[in-house]
């Protein structure tokens, strides 16, 4: 977020590596250099370190969290310390669940260091991709007395550190969040313990002891017939998304072929609803992932074609009769376009119930608000209703005088039962008047405010794009 000393920070830490790699690279290979860490190619006249200087400067702050990832995974001269001061910057601008010490140390109390010994290999290279081991390059005597060498002696060679003693030699306790739950789910992967049963194991123990917290290492998907898990925050019945049908131009025609599996098949037209089948994972839905189920489904291979073929027909899905919601749509596209793929995905007319039978036949059973105006996921499981009210969702329309509507408290009731039955469900809704989007200047300034809130609080660097 502009402003921020912690962004401030960053990018001076980002600065000087970028110097670094000028200084290696020549005139000729300088742009290659810039771009493998995502810095457009310099332009003009000047010296290899003004060049690279000038590059840095022309990224926005909401995108500089992704430079300093793509120097920890390209630049090979990084050292531990310096990888960690990046990881720790670009974390602090972001908004990851928090975990107290409390619950750190108990967590170390119940882990048992022996359930990693058989394969220690994998378990000392989870401490250092994580934290700085010291280890001493050059010994003056040929013996390393640097942490890591203290590691492998005293947890992999004689055995005599608990879990808590290691933790408080690593720093563990006064860790970033971020780092923290970096640490306890590689301790639950299969990538320091290829055995699913511990990796369960590992899990049985953790979870009790984050519950206090809100937080819980959840099962989101797999990894070469691994489960992996994610430290989530716990939100009202929230559960990992199984499917996802959109954009959808009427009631579909659909049938369960597979209770055990909830295998649905699309009876209907295939084009009157989107089905996007794919996990969601902890970072929630962004346009990049969107667009390349586009691009594999429909078998699409122009990025710029898919990009505005997926537009489009996400657009055609709105129902004509309500302009301010095509409005919504059409500003919240024009205000983050700058994002382009790690942009989060406004999802419209969602569906979120589905029943083969009429609300007339069903009666009081029935299941009322089927679609949600617009979706959005978020990290950590976050699901964001936006609803836009017309005038339907609190008034009714007389019977003497068409077209002229009066407040009728029944239609109000049902709207906000609606809005409860969502909230209760684990969804957070968010209503907006038709007023707020009553021209474009309007629309464009409410919607500003409020995306540039909700993605702040969600640890999401995005910033509406510049007018």
């Amino acid at each position: 977020m502009a402003g921020d000393p912690d962004m401030a920070e960053l990018r001076d830490l980002v600065g000087e590596i970028v110097k670094e790699i000028a200084g290696t690279a020549s005139h000729k290979t300088l742009a290659g250099h810039l771009g493998r860490i995502g810095l457009p190619a310099p332009s003009g006249e000047g010296s290899k370190a003004e060049l690279a200087s000038s590059s840095l400067r022309a990224v926005p702050d909401m995108r500089l969290p992704a430079v300093a990832e793509r120097i920890v995974d390209t630049f090979e001269l990084l050292t531990a310390a310096r990888r960690t001061a990046l990881q720790d910057l670009w974390w602090a601008v972001e908004n990851h669940p928090p975990i107290s010490k409390r619950a750190r140390r108990e967590l170390s109390r119940v882990l048992d260091l022996e359930d990693f010994r058989e394969h220690y290999v994998r378990f000392r290279a989870l401490l250092d991709r994580l934290f700085v081991l010291d280890n001493d390059p050059f010994p003056w005597d040929g013996h390393n007395r640097g942490l890591g060498a203290d590691i492998d002696r005293h947890v992999g060679s004689f055995p005599d550190w608990s879990a808590e003693h290691l933790f408080e030699q690593l720093g563990a306790f006064d860790a970033s969040d971020r780092r923290f739950a970096l640490l306890l789910e590689g301790l639950a992967s299969a990538d320091t313990i290829p055995d699913e049963s511990k990796q369960r194991s590992v899990i049985e123990d953790l979870n009790p002891l984050l519950k206090p917290d809100g937080l819980e290492l959840r099962e989101t998907g797999a990894d070469d017939g691994y489960p992996v898990f994610r430290l989530i925050a716990i939100r009202s019945r929230s559960r990992r998304p199984k499917n996802l049908y959109f954009a959808a131009l009427r009631k579909p025609d659909i049938r369960i072929t597979d209770t055990i599996d909830n295998e649905i098949e699309i009876l209907s037209n295939a084009d009157d609803v989107l089905h996007y089948d794919r996990p969601i994972n902890v970072g929630g839905l962004r346009w990049g992932a969107l667009q390349t189920w586009w691009m594999e489904t429909y078998q699409v291979t122009d990025d710029v074609a898919a990009k505005w073929q997926l537009h489009r027909r996400m657009e055609s899905s709105l129902p004509n009769n309500s302009p301010y919601q095509y409005r919504f749509f059409k500003t919240y596209y024009n205000l983050f376009r700058a994002a382009g793929p790690d942009l989060p995905v406004l999802i419209p007319e969602v569906v979120l119930h589905w029943d083969p039978k009429t609300i007339r036949a069903r009666g009081v059973h029935a299941l009322l608000n089927h679609r949600m105006d617009f979706l959005i996921f978020l990290p950590h499981d976050r699901r964001i209703v936006l609803e836009v009210d017309g005038m339907q969702h609190y008034a009714i329309e007389t019977a003497a005088q068409p077209l002229r509507y009066v407040a009728d408290p029944a239609t109000y009731a049902k709207t906000m039962r609606g809005s409860r039955a969502l909230a209760l469900n684990g969804y957070e809704v968010h209503r907006f008047g038709t007023h707020e989007l009553r021209d474009d200047p309007a629309a464009r300034e409410t919607m500003r405010t409020f995306f540039d809130l909700l993605f702040r609080d969600s640890g999401v660097t995005i910033k509406a794009s510049p007018e």
